[in-house]
């Protein structure tokens, strides 16, 4: 279909909640699609979500194997969530440094839980129910903040641990 253009961080779509998705397997649902992925692979992105190219919709997608933005990470399967819930299962934290699409060139260093299970259904209505750790379940909680209006500098304990890329990566270059 077709590269979308990406909101930016002080966009307000990206600061609203979104509806759940009520119909699987139509048209419009299955071209969403198709442009969320076409948007987050000509971006180099670990993963979207639909308010990012303003669509309001509980509708993420996630999924590296290989990616220049996160060149340590370990692989995320590829996945398509449509109205997503996520299950803390563990107190333990870990923190990384993300990144995203609707905030380009920054970084910031954010705490999430370690271990969660998430849920939800494909774009044809069949059942996602999966546990993840590490990098995998900080992609998924990431992307599903959106859908609440979340971006992660709202998440950052310490502003001291955020900045442009290029400054990060030298301070990480030097440790």
């Amino acid at each position: 279909m077709a590269v979308r253009d990406i909101l930016k961080m002080g966009n307000p779509l990206l600061q609203q909640a979104s509806e759940p998705v009520t119909e699987f397997a139509t048209q419009e649902l299955s071209d969403l699609i198709v442009d969320l992925k076409d948007t987050m692979e000509a971006a180099n992105g670990a993963g979207i979500a639909a308010p990012q190219i303003g669509v309001l919709k509980q509708v993420v997608m996630f999924g590296v194997q290989s990616n220049p933005r996160y060149p340590d990470a370990e692989p995320v399967p590829f996945t398509i969530l449509i109205n997503p819930s996520i299950t803390i299962l563990s107190n333990v934290r870990s923190a990384y440094w993300e990144g995203c699409l609707s905030v380009p060139g920054m970084r910031g260093l954010v705490e999430r839980p370690n271990h969660i299970n998430y849920s939800g259904f494909n774009q044809f209505g069949d059942v996602v129910d999966r546990e993840a750790t590490g990098f995998h379940a900080t992609v998924v909680q990431h992307e599903c903040d959106h859908l609440n209006g979340v971006l992660y500098p709202m998440r950052i304990r310490d502003m001291s641990y955020f900045g442009f890329s290029e400054e990060i990566d030298k301070l990480l270059d030097d440790h």
